[in-house]
């Protein structure tokens, strides 16, 4: 089967984000990868600003879709974080209205979740209840990388969420909806929600009836990624240091047989 992916994604020249941390992993599990940079520098800066770029974006996927109705787009709304929007406010509508109901599989975080459906979460079924109205406008699969939600494992450990709508061949409707307890990391990287996604599209593609195995899949890469990132880069910067942000640029190439392959280490929960 061609497995062919259109990466749109803003791109670092140094290191391992945007089109770069997706096009690898990507391509290591038999997809081609064709690639769009919405822009280009030489450090990470954020994302696109532009009003013009996110309405290009849907009307790319539309005629895609037009052209080829399996065709399946995953959209990290990256918006902001902890409170405060990393883009500017007039793109929120575009999000909404616009990019979301266009989206089959969507990865926000919980202030992007919040955002998306003007709800606030504060309990498991807040959650529930806002990844639902995501649904209701268009995805299939939704996945809330991270929370604030108290871990029920302890406060070392943040809370994921997932939710995805399918049909059974019967023509019946079923929702499983999944969380994961996933370790916290103290130290700060750049391409893992690129890489995240990328590998949910992966995996969803290959499990596209089981969300909870898809996520523990992706989890369980990103934890075999950065478990080798961090062991090298605190070997790079020696005892006592803080590694650099260059030596914690992620180690792809050398967790490729973990990407192809990775060893289970997080359980979901179905709830």
């Amino acid at each position: 089967m061609d497995r062919r992916v259109l990466s749109i994604q803003s791109h670092v020249v140094r290191g391992y984000v945007g089109n770069k941390s997706a096009s690898f992993p990507l391509q290591v599990l038999g997809f081609e990868v064709d690639s769009i940079n919405s822009v280009q520098f030489s450090n990470h800066t954020g994302y696109t600003r532009d009003d013009t770029f996110l309405h290009m974006v849907v009307d790319i996927v539309q005629e895609l879709k037009r052209a080829n109705p399996n065709l399946v787009y995953v959209c990290d709304p990256v918006l902001g974080d902890n409170g405060a929007m990393y883009v500017p406010e007039n793109l929120l509508p575009i999000y909404r209205d616009k990019v979301v109901p266009a989206a089959d599989i969507i990865t926000p975080n919980q202030f992007e979740a919040e955002l998306l459906t003007g709800r606030t979460i504060c309990t498991e079924k807040d959650a529930i209840d806002v990844m639902n109205l995501l649904h209701s406008k268009g995805p299939d699969t939704v996945v809330i990388t991270s929370s604030d939600l108290p871990s029920p494992v302890g406060d070392q450990y943040l809370v994921a969420l997932g939710s995805q709508k399918r049909v059974r061949p019967d023509g019946t409707k079923v929702t499983q909806q999944i969380r994961m307890d996933i370790p916290k990391v103290d130290a700060v990287f750049v391409g893992t929600g690129d890489l995240f996604a990328a590998m949910l599209l992966a995996w969803t593609h290959h499990h596209p009836n089981d969300l909870k195995t898809a996520c523990e899949k992706t989890v369980s890469v990103m934890h075999h990624v950065i478990k080798r990132t961090i062991t090298y880069a605190n070997e790079m910067a020696g005892p006592n240091q803080k590694p650099s942000p260059a030596q914690l640029e992620l180690r792809m190439v050398q967790s490729k047989a973990d990407i192809e392959d990775p060893g289970i280490v997080l359980d979901a929960v179905v709830l």
